[in-house]
């Protein structure tokens, strides 16, 4: 029999640990030094130890910030891969979404259904600071319009961003948007008309649906896995008929999925083949949980054809609305949208969000948000498992604000969130990701509100709720 060393036997004693709950997902594990004291070892018998642990997938490592619990309770499995029928049925999801959507400033309410960080999370006295110095720096005080392709100091931090995905974007490639939603209108204003098809993951991003249906395209739903992304036999099949294709690569809103790089070059060769140009929503890139910054499709972009979309909404200013879209070679078409539809960028906020860019505060604020969200997901995790009905599935993200979480079949989410609502809780029921009859059972949570006892509790009260109809 084999002797077990002592580096095990720690291993083993903080793994009963997790496992029973006396250490929770989410919390931070001990420190080295702690550890070593507290046991009576050396350092390298500490540091197996936690190689071991992190081995079983129980713990995690974050840079220069220690160890935390990774565990999840095995009765969490993960959605299946989606399967749209193709009928659409999309007058219910209007009245929905607008139903959703108009509890989005009632402090009341713990929103679970707003995917962008709270209030708490954002740098806010940065913020102001830098839109008083843009205040009195640009010309007539920010009153004057702005460049037509957008501020030239933004458009020029973004390119030096786009080296951590190995871009090579320059200035004169990007054009500054109100956001994200404005670059997805511009795009598919300009390469498409009315009665053209588009292909969409399923589920997805409702914005883009309820965009695509006011132009008067037809929507291609695609089967989605839930880890990585759109299925690449599916898109082949329908290539022939759509004129462009819409993809969130990275964290897709809602599934959280993100996809593998040999996946991505499959899809821009493949689409580049026929001449199908790809618009890729990339908001949720720079959240990622892991040592590197996921690539989008367009850093296998030969051709131009990749009309890459970001955008600050998500990490730091939701309301400022500054965004952009690096069009490739529709960059013309690009720039004809945006003179018909607004002239120019709000030049105050630009400028503002330039500033911040360029002192190299973003990349600092997006570490510490990266932390917290990722401490959040698995906190959300533990708690779904904890407090929902048995046969509860949920997401496993890798970086953005979304979890997906599908119920049992008899749970309809959209009662639940007339149930939930007169609780003060809002959720996003699947069936407003879809303009199919689907996801009926499935939701979507954002963990973008820090986690804290209010939110477990109400975590717990949704729980309690569902497991009530189920």
């Amino acid at each position: 029999m084999m002797k077990t060393t002592l580096y095990q036997k720690i291993a083993e004693t903080l793994s009963d640990q997790i496992q029973s709950g006396t250490i929770k997902t989410g919390e931070k594990m001990p420190s080295l030094r702690d550890l070593k004291r507290e046991y009576g070892v050396s350092m390298n018998t500490v540091i197996q130890a936690y190689l071991e642990l992190e081995s079983q997938g129980l713990i995690i490592s974050r840079p220069k910030s220690g160890y935390f619990v990774n565990y999840k309770p095995n009765r969490l499995s993960v959605p299946s891969t989606s399967n749209p029928e193709g009928i659409e049925e999309p007058e219910c999801v209007e009245s929905l979404i607008a139903k959703v959507y108009t509890s989005l400033n009632d402090t009341r309410i713990t929103r679970f259904s707003l995917g962008v960080p709270e209030n708490e999370l954002l740098p806010i006295a940065k913020l102001n600071k830098e839109l008083v110095n843009a205040m009195r720096n640009l010309k007539g005080g920010g009153t004057e319009y702005e460049n037509i392709q957008g501020n030239q100091k933004l458009r020029r931090d973004i390119a030096r961003f786009t080296y951590t995905w190995n871009g090579n974007l320059q200035e004169e490639d990007i054009i500054t948007t109100a956001g994200a939603m404005n670059a997805l209108s511009f795009a598919l204003m300009a390469l498409t008309k009315k009665g053209d098809t588009i292909a969409v993951e399923s589920p997805v991003y409702f914005g883009i649906l309820q965009l695509a249906k006011s132009l008067g395209l037809h929507v291609i739903e695609l089967p989605t896995n839930p880890i990585t992304g759109v299925e690449l036999e599916a898109l082949k099949k329908v290539i022939p008929k759509i004129k462009t294709c819409i993809l969130i690569s990275n964290f897709n809103n809602p599934l959280g999925s993100c996809m593998p790089e040999t996946h991505k070059k499959e899809v821009v060769s493949m689409l580049a083949k026929y001449g199908i140009p790809l618009i890729e929503d990339d908001l949720y890139g720079d959240v990622y949980f892991g040592s590197n910054r996921p690539k989008p499709c367009k850093a296998f972009d030969k051709e131009g054809l990749v009309l890459w979309i970001g955008s600050v909404s998500k990490t730091l200013a939701p309301g400022y609305r500054v965004g952009w879209i690096a069009p490739g070679k529709f960059k013309e078409k690009i720039i004809h949208q945006k003179l018909i539809h607004t002239v120019s960028s709000t030049t105050i906020t630009q400028e503002a969000i330039a500033n911040f860019l360029e002192k190299g505060r973003y990349e600092n604020y997006l570490r510490k948000l990266r932390k917290t969200l990722h401490s959040n997901s698995l906190h959300y995790a533990r708690a779904i498992a904890e407090y929902f009905p048995e046969k509860t599935k949920i997401s496993n993200p890798q970086g953005g604000f979304m979890l997906w979480v599908e119920l049992e079949e008899k749970i309809n989410t959209v009662e639940l969130y007339e149930k939930a609502i007169r609780q003060n809780i809002s959720i996003a029921p699947g069936r407003m990701s879809t303009l199919q009859n689907q996801f009926n059972n499935c939701m979507r949570l954002s963990y973008g509100q820090r986690w804290s006892e209010h939110i477990e509790d109400k975590l717990k009260q949704l729980g309690r709720i569902a497991k009530r109809m189920s």
